[in-house]
């Protein structure tokens, strides 16, 4: 039935035997035998700067990786509108679809981008009442504006952030800055580490919840002023946005270890960002590509594919997040592997951008999380949907392709030592991909 059951269910029960608590030896306190070397960009090697521990650079990920390639056009359809403002191309099948109607549905970025990380937060005095027995439900009443508040009003607005949304990498910034010298800092040895606690949540309180979550792992003393200030909710509520897809399995979620989890899990943290803002492509959507998207998304609700579930993040539909079950029988056995899909404008003439956000060891998933599949960058066809593309995705996992790979090295790994790739994988998959089931 499994090929994990050896090795998986004697770790569980080492698990109920030492109350849940992780021992030395267990596959989440070993190191990985095989890690992707991101200590520099793996497209320039540090030419345009450093990664930062990315895969790539800001800068070849800006140029790389935009929102929408250029090259795409916007539509393949000449819009000659007549006197009567009709081009003879738009046919919608909804007869109550009229102009108003399309209007009211564009919306700007949601709300909670332009919302402070920390507003309606707890005060440090009050870390000792904050639980972590706090579900997703709760996150709700807070988003929302009801239910009973967290922090007195003074306290919030002493706090009050006013700081922009993260942007995803801009290749103009990314270019201006390599351009523009940088004065040195000059900063005085230890004073980072001597600044106040008012101070620091003060700079907290302009920081949004993926630069939070990293300031949080810096050292102790930064771990207990964020746990201190934010809540389980709260931190609920980032992982609602964040991974729309995401749904627990435990009743007592401990939410910010939680999200660092699912942050630590991901390939690029500048895709995250993208799939978040939502940027729009230039151009406007054409009827084919609404009602097209409006079918399939209807067939995925009513007959969605075993394993495989997707949802659009934005009114558009340029935005999808997807996530796939591991197949039975493979070394992705009950991982759930989360991907972000972008469709252009130009969507079915156009293919989908499709990338994996969680980690996932694999011939043909580049350490970026690119997706090596021959229907979506060479034979792409009007008759393929996103629903076929995932389900062409996840039964790579099964059979992958090594003749051309993403990843030579694991090519040549699974070819010459099948069993240490799968180990390798199937290790991967109970780091990143199982949050339910393993602990954080």
């Amino acid at each position: 039935m499994s090929l994990i059951e050896p090795e998986f269910f004697n770790f569980l029960r080492k698990l109920e035997e030492n109350g849940d608590k992780l021992t030395v030896g267990t596959p989440l306190e070993e190191p990985l035998e095989f890690e992707y070397n991101n200590t520099s960009c793996y497209v320039c090697n540090g030419y345009y700067g450093p990664s930062f521990g990315e895969p790539v650079c800001v800068t070849c990920h800006a140029f790389l990786f935009p929102d929408f390639p250029s090259y795409l056009p916007s539509s393949y359809f000449c819009s000659e509108k007549t006197d009567d403002g009709d081009s003879g191309n738009d046919e919608p099948s909804d007869l109550n679809y009229s102009s108003e109607r399309r209007l009211n549905k564009v919306c700007a970025l949601p709300a909670w981008c332009y919302r402070n990380s920390l507003d309606s937060e707890t005060s440090p005095e009050d870390e000792t009442s904050c639980t972590s027995t706090s579900g997703p439900g709760v996150s709700g009443s807070i988003s929302g504006g009801s239910g009973p508040s967290l922090a007195p009003r003074d306290a919030v607005e002493d706090l009050a952030g006013q700081g922009p949304p993260p942007q995803p990498p801009s290749l103009a910034r990314s270019l201006q800055a390599l351009s523009t010298p940088r004065p040195p800092d000059n900063l005085a040895p230890g004073l980072v580490e001597h600044l106040p606690s008012e101070v620091l949540l003060c700079i907290f309180s302009y920081l949004d919840d993926l630069s939070l979550c990293a300031c949080a792992c810096v050292c102790a003393r930064w771990w207990r002023l964020v746990r201190a200030r934010v809540p389980p909710p709260r931190w609920a509520c980032f992982a609602a946005r964040r991974w729309p897809l995401f749904r627990p399995l435990l009743p007592h979620v401990d939410w910010h270890k939680k999200y660092q989890a699912l942050v630590e899990s991901c390939f690029c943290r500048n895709c995250l960002v993208q799939m978040c803002v939502q940027a729009q492509p230039v151009g406007e959507e054409n009827a084919w590509r609404r009602n097209r998207l409006r079918i399939e998304l209807k067939m995925m609700r009513n007959d969605p594919p075993e394993g495989i579930v997707a949802t659009p993040l934005d009114p558009k539909c340029c935005h999808w997040q997807a996530s796939v079950t591991g197949p039975v029988g493979s070394p992705y056995e009950g991982g759930v592997f989360y991907l972000y899909v972008q469709v252009p404008y130009s969507y079915p003439m156009s293919p989908p951008v499709v990338r994996f956000l969680t980690r996932i060891l694999h011939p043909n998933v580049s350490r970026h999380g690119d997706v090596g599949i021959d229907s979506v960058h060479h034979n792409w066809s009007l008759a393929l949907t996103i629903s076929k593309v995932l389900i062409s995705i996840q039964s790579l996992l099964t059979d992958p392709y090594t003749t051309v790979c993403m990843e030579p090295e694991l090519g040549d790994m699974y070819v010459r030592d099948r069993a240490r790739f799968e180990s390798l994988a199937r290790r991967w998959t109970w780091r990143y991909a199982m949050h339910d089931i393993l602990p954080y």
